[in-house]
This record gives structure tokens, sequence and C-alpha cells, in this order.
């Protein structure tokens, strides 16, 4: 059936953590305080989908995802379905060639894309990442070093990239 997407839900150190997959590969992933806040985001993003919690398949997804969490330096081999806009498509390829343990300005993606004057643009794109943790947003900070702008909470993004620093510290 076209527009279906199954979802499932696990726990991390940050929280409940959804991930969802339609017939092109994971097309969400959410952290958050609560399971019904999560489904009530997923069914905002795809309001016409169908949706199915979980099969057993799928739970090895959650398992990566949830790996990513808590060991930022795991590899990931996940199946993305990273739909948007193709400015978009362009950020977030940017950011995920942001090295884990690193970050960057939003100014500095934009000159990265070759879009210069395009910094609000950039944290727009940001903010309309629907795949957390494996589009790295959490890594873009403003230039004067501060945290602002993330989805999922401005304390997720400091222990994220305190994870991926001390992480890399020990690498």
């Amino acid at each position: 059936m076209k527009n279906e997407i199954q979802y499932t839900i696990g726990k991390s150190s940050l929280g409940s953590v959804l991930v969802a997959e339609n017939e092109r590969g994971i097309c969400a992933i959410s952290l958050g305080d609560s399971e019904s806040a999560l489904i009530s985001w997923l069914h905002t993003i795809f309001p016409t989908a169908v949706m199915r919690q979980e099969n057993a398949n799928f739970t090895d997804h959650l398992g990566e995802v949830l790996a990513l969490v808590e060991s930022p330096h795991s590899e990931h081999h996940l199946p993305l379905d990273m739909r948007g806009t193709p400015f978009q498509q362009k950020v977030w390829n940017a950011l995920r060639e942001i090295k884990t343990g690193t970050t960057s300005t939003y100014s500095e993606i934009a000159e990265r894309i070759n879009s210069p004057k395009a910094v609000r643009a950039v944290a727009n794109a940001c903010g309309a990442n629907r795949l957390a943790i494996v589009i790295p947003c959490h890594r873009v900070i403003q230039k004067n070093g501060s945290l602002v702008g993330y989805r999922w909470g401005e304390e997720r993004k400091r222990e994220l990239l305190r994870r991926e620093t001390e992480t890399h510290l020990h690498s």
C-alpha cells in the first residue's frame, strides 16, 4: 500500500526515540519526552499516511538509531528517505559531512553549499530536518557558539555534542 508508514519507539538516555519508515526508507527520526507527543508529531508531518506500529525487521533500524544516540561514532547503514527541496537536500548533505566531534556554523554551511547569503535559509533547512541524529543538525551552532535552534531541545543538543566531543577525544 502506498503512503503507509510503519514506526516504532524505543527508550534512550535522551528520552523516547521514534523511527518511522515508508517504502523508500526511514522518513522520520525524532527525540522526545513522551510517546504520544512523538506519534502526534509523526501524524502532523505525514497527515495523509496510514500509520502502522512496528514490524520485526524494523526493530533492527531502531537499534541502529539508539546506538547512534548512545555512541555517536557508531556506523550506520540505514536506508534514508530524505525528502525535501533541492536546497534542503544540499544543506542536509553538507550536514552529513560534518565530522563527529566537530561543529559548524550556519554561515559556514551556507558557504559550503555556495550560497553564502543564505544563512537563514540554511537555518530553516536545519529546522525542516525530520531525521534527528543521522542528519546531524545538532552539530550546527551560531557564530558566537550558542546552541540555539534545535527542534529536539537545547539540552539534547548540548548532550549530543558533549558525547561526540568526549568520544572524539578518546578515539
